[in-house]
C-alpha cells in the first residue's frame, strides 16, 4: 500500500508552489538563461527536468532527471526546504532535496505545523504571532475604580487553538504563581485580587469610595499581573466582572472592561483618551512595562497627584518588567497625554468614575487599552451603541485626538457642528451627543474614542463606558472573541464593507447600509449569554471587517473592541 508520504510529481509541485521556487518540473517557462547567453564555468541550472552544467561557456546536459530538478543539487526527490502539513503531521523536505523528514507537532506543548517549511514551530514565536490582539504574553493592569471591594477584578482567557493552553499568572496581588488550563476553543474566567494602590480605594462600600480616592496614583513595582500561555490566546479584563451579587438591590454601579493587547504588539509611542475629572473622581491613565530598565517619558495635559507631573512638562520614569505607573488628575483631563518609551509598553486610559456628559447622571468607571501611534489609521467607521430603547443607537460622545500637527477631518455623512481641523498633536475635537453612524477620514493618523453616556442622558439603559474605535486599516477577516455571560444584555456591532458576507457562529448576518460610506452595519442582540453558553464566539467574513462588543446590567455597562490587527501602518 502506498504511504501517505509517497508523493509523485503532482504533490512535489504543490510543495514547490508553497515554497515559491521556480523549478522547471512545475513550470515549463522556468528554463533559465538562453544557451547562447554564455555562462561561468561550474555554473548549474535546470531546463525542464534536465540538470545542466556550464562547460566552455555553454550549458550542456549533465543528467536527465526522472522527476524533479534543482538548479543547485541536480536531481532531487523533493524541493529543498519546502514542506507540507497534514493536520499536526509535518512533512519537510531535507535541505539537499534528498528526501523527507516526518514529525508530529505536539499541540500540548504549543507546537504547530508551518505549511511553508513542513516543520514544527512554536505557536508563540514572534514571527508566527505577528501583531494582533492574539498573543501568548499579557499584563492585565488594575485601574482606579470606586466600586466596592467585594466585587472582583477578573480576566477572561479565550483559547484560539484546538490544543489545551497551559496558563501561568503571577505578579500584582498574588503571593505565588497560579497555574491553570484552558481547553482548546474555549474560555475561562479567572478572578484576581485587587491592588489597593492601583484601585485607589479599597473600601468595602461604594459610597465611601464615591467620597474620593483613598490614595492617588503611584509608581507600583510589580503592580501588573503577568499572564503567559503555551498557545495563542486572547484576554479581556473586567473591572469588576460582576454588576450584582445576586437577586438583590446590591449593585456594583461602576464597571467597564478592556481588550488587552499582548506584549508582541506593544509599541513605544501613544496618545491617551481619558475624561475630565468629575467632582472628586479623577481622570487617569496607566503605563505598564514588559522589560527591565524601561525609560518612559510622559507629557501630561493636566497636573497630576501622587506621581506629580506638571501639565505640558515631559518627565521620565524608569520601570522594570511588570511595574505600573498610574497617573491621576483631580483638576483636569488627561486626554491627549503623550507617552513615549525606549522599550515597548502598554497604556490604558480611563477614569475613576466619569459622568458623560459631565453633569449627567450617573457616573461609571472608564478604561480601555490605547492603540499605539504605529497601529493607528486615518479612516474609521463610528457607530453609536444601541439599547432596547434606542435600537439604532443611543447618544454618545466622540473624541478624535490628533497625533500630528495640522490634522484635517472629513465626515460622511456630514456631522453638524463637528470641527474639521486640529491644529496640534495631542489636541482633540469633541462631537457631543451624537446618535448614529458616520465615516471619518483624516489626513494624518488619529485616535478615535467613543464614550457611552449616562442612563439619565437617554436610551433607557447603560451608564458611561469607553471604547477605542478600530481603524479600517486594522480590520480582519476572522475573530474569536469573548462577551461576558453575566450581563443582562450583550450587543455585537459588526461593520463590514458593502458586499461582504459575514457568519457569526455559523449563522449569516443581515446588514443595513451606512448611507454612501461603502460600509454596512449589523447589530446582533441578544448576543448569546447565560450559563448555557461560555461567551466565546467565532465570526468570519469574505472581506476585512470590524467588531465592537458591549453590554448592560443594572446601572452599569461595558464596551470594548472585540479584536483587531495591530500591524504598523506607515506614518503619513
Amino acid at each position: 500500500m502506498e504511504s501517505r508520504w509517497s508523493f509523485g510529481t503532482r504533490v512535489a509541485c504543490a510543495a514547490l508552489n508553497l515554497a515559491a521556487l521556480a523549478l522547471s518540473a512545475c513550470s515549463p517557462a522556468a528554463t533559465g538563461p538562453a544557451p547562447d547567453a554564455g555562462c561561468t564555468a561550474g555554473a548549474t541550472r535546470c531546463t525542464n527536468t534536465t540538470f545542466e552544467r556550464c562547460v566552455d561557456g555553454q550549458f550542456v546536459t549533465d543528467t536527465a532527471c526522472p522527476g524533479l530538478c534543482d538548479p543547485t543539487y541536480g536531481c532531487v526527490v523533493c524541493a529543498p526546504n519546502s514542506g507540507l502539513c497534514d493536520g499536526t503531521a509535518a512533512h519537510a523536505c531535507k535541505p539537499d532535496g534528498s528526501g523527507y523528514v516526518d514529525d508530529v507537532c505536539d499541540g500540548a506543548a504549543g507546537e504547530i505545523c508551518d505549511p511553508q517549511s513542513g516543520t514544527c514551530i512554536d505557536a508563540c514565536a514572534p514571527e508566527v504571532l505577528g501583531s494582533s490582539y492574539v498573543g501568548c504574553d499579557y499584563y492585565p493592569t488594575i485601574t482606579g475604580n470606586l466600586v466596592a471591594s467585594s466585587y472582583e477584578f477578573a480576566i477572561a482567557i479565550a483559547n484560539t487553538t484546538g490544543a489545551p493552553a497551559s496558563i501561568t499568572i503571577d505578579g500584582a496581588g498574588l503571593a505565588s504563581p497560579r497555574t491553570l488550563t484552558v481547553d482548546g476553543d474555549s474560555v475561562r474566567v479567572e478572578r484576581l485580587p485587587w491592588r489597593a494602590d492601583l484601585k485607589l480605594c479599597l473600601a468595602a462600600s461604594q459610597s465611601l469610595c464615591l467620597a474620593g480616592v483613598q490614595s492617588d496614583g503611584a509608581l507600583v513595582a510589580g503592580g501588573a499581573y503577568h499572564v503567559r500561555s503555551s498557545v495563542p490566546v486572547t484576554i479581556y479584563q473586567f473591572n469588576p466582572l460582576d454588576y450584582t451579587h445576586g437577586p438583590s438591590t446590591d449593585y456594583s454601579y461602576s464597571n467597564d472592561a478592556s481588550l488587552l493587547i499582548p506584549t508582541n504588539a506593544w509599541r513605544r509611542d501613544y496618545y491617551v483618551a481619558s475624561w475630565p475629572h468629575t467632582q472628586t473622581n479623577p481622570s487617569l491613565l496607566t503605563v505598564t512595562a514588559a522589560t527591565a530598565n524601561t525609560h518612559v517619558t510622559i507629557t501630561t495635559t493636566a497636573a497630576t497627584e501622587g506621581e506629580v507631573f506638571a501639565a505640558g512638562v515631559p518627565r521620565t520614569l524608569t520601570l522594570d518588567a511588570g511595574d505600573v505607573v498610574e497617573l491621576t488628575s483631580r483638576t483636569g483631563d488627561l486626554t491627549g497625554t503623550h507617552v513615549t518609551s525606549d522599550a515597548p509598553v502598554g497604556v490604558i486610559g480611563g477614569h475613576y468614575c466619569a459622568e458623560v456628559p459631565t453633569g449627567v447622571q450617573y457616573c461609571d468607571h472608564l478604561e480601555e487599552s490605547m492603540l499605539s501611534v504605529d497601529a493607528l489609521g486615518t479612516t474609521y467607521v463610528v457607530n453609536a451603541p444601541a439599547t432596547f430603547g434606542a435600537v439604532d443607537g443611543k447618544e454618545e460622545v466622540v473624541r478624535i485626538i490628533a497625533t500630528h500637527d495640522d490634522t484635517t477631518l472629513l465626515y460622511d455623512p456630514p456631522v453638524a457642528n463637528a470641527p474639521t481641523a486640529i491644529a496640534h498633536a495631542g489636541e482633540w475635537i469633541e462631537i457631543a451627543r451624537y446618535a448614529g453612524s458616520f465615516l471619518v477620514i483624516a489626513n494624518h493618523k488619529v485616535l478615535v474614542a467613543q464614550y457611552m453616556e449616562g442612563e439619565a442622558a437617554g436610551g433607557g439603559q447603560g451608564d458611561p463606558s469607553l471604547a477605542i474605535a478600530v481603524p479600517v486599516e486594522q480590520f480582519r477577516t476572522a475573530y474569536r472573541f469573548h462577551a461576558p455571560t453575566n450581563y443582562e444584555t450583550n450587543y455585537l456591532d459588526v461593520t463590514a464593507p458593502n458586499g461582504a458576507s459575514v457568519m457569526l457562529d455559523g449563522t449569516a448576518l443581515a446588514f443595513k447600509p451606512l448611507g454612501g460610506t461603502g460600509y454596512q452595519l449589523a447589530r446582533v442582540t441578544p448576543l448569546l449569554s447565560g450559563p448555557a453558553h461560555d461567551g466565546d464566539h467565532y465570526i468570519v467574513s469574505t472581506m476585512p471587517f470590524g467588531i465592537s462588543v458591549y453590554g448592560y446590567g443594572q446601572y452599569t455597562s461595558f464596551w470594548y473592541p472585540g479584536g483587531l490587527d495591530l500591524h504598523d501602518i506607515p506614518v503619513n
